[in-house]
């Protein structure tokens, strides 16, 4: 009877640590498949799980660069930390909540949930309501919306390597190197500094073909961004600055090296940050 006693005992242990190890959440999806998918997808309950009730108005931009294959720190770079506590032991699933503004005013607010696969490579994406994914269609520019044509002597396109201005790989704020820091400065004060005005600056990021697409897109927008980010702070006004992310699809060289240091080094000027500057000179 002991013995049985201590068994049940050490069973129930277990059982309890794996709940607290998976934060004792009610709200795990039921089913979980290692190509990360679910047999039941369950939404955690906003009011009682969530560490961060207000939620956020996420980047279009970047749920839309949000593809299956990311990577939870591409994730966590796009989107941010998740907003529930979702435990300890490998979560396979990531929540969050996002405001959308209305068109005619108010805010609509969703839940957003990543499921992921065997490798914590997210591969199903979930929202409640379920229209909400709709916010994603991307929707016409109207003509009052464009930027005002420029003429030809107007527009200044600045081309800036990657490699010269990300450690390798890199693509957030803390990943910039103090040279590539120094060009974006001085990119800023030339913006600032030639211009009567600012019609647009339109920030375009391109990568090479290594990697997935997925990954790519993600990369190439989050160099974008930064870029984007560092401009703003340096004083270029944000409503004028644009962000787009063309991965590996718009190549300048094609290589075909077959020592893979060889061929990253061919393939250096696909890896850029585009910067097109339209104004009033």
């Amino acid at each position: 009877m002991t013995t049985k006693f201590h068994r049940f005992s050490a069973v129930a242990a277990a059982a309890a640590a794996l709940l607290v190890l998976q934060g004792c959440s009610s709200y795990v999806s039921k089913g979980i498949t290692d190509d990360g998918k679910a047999t039941e997808v369950v939404f955690p309950n906003m009011d009682n799980d969530a560490w961060l009730k207000e939620g956020t108005f996420p980047n279009l931009d970047n749920l839309r660069a949000v593809a299956p294959g990311v990577t939870k720190d591409q994730l966590y770079d796009l989107l941010g930390r998740p907003h529930f506590r979702e435990g300890l032991a490998g979560p396979r699933e990531w929540d969050y909540i996002f405001h959308f503004r209305k068109p005619g005013g108010g805010v609509t607010t969703c839940q957003y949930k990543a499921i992921f696969d065997k490798d914590y490579k997210a591969q199903t994406f979930h929202w409640l309501p379920a229209g909400c994914g709709d916010v994603l269609a991307v929707r016409p520019v109207s003509a009052a919306e464009r930027p005002a044509a420029a003429s030809p002597a107007a527009a200044r396109r600045t081309t800036l390597g990657a490699d010269g201005l990300f450690r390798f790989d890199g693509g957030s704020m803390a990943d910039l190197l103090p040279e590539g820091r120094g060009k974006l400065e001085a990119l800023a004060s030339d913006i600032k500094g030639s211009l009567k005005s600012t019609d647009a600056v339109k920030v375009t990021g391109h990568t090479d073909r290594l990697g997935s697409h997925s990954y790519n897109n993600a990369l190439s927008l989050a160099r974008a961004n930064t870029v984007r980010n560092y401009l703003v702070q340096s004083g270029v006004p944000a409503e004028k600055v644009q962000v787009q992310a063309k991965g590996e699809s718009e190549p300048k060289v094609q290589c075909a090296q077959t020592r893979r240091a060889d061929l990253i080094d061919c393939l250096a000027p696909n890896r850029r940050v585009e910067i097109e500057v339209f104004g009033e000179r």
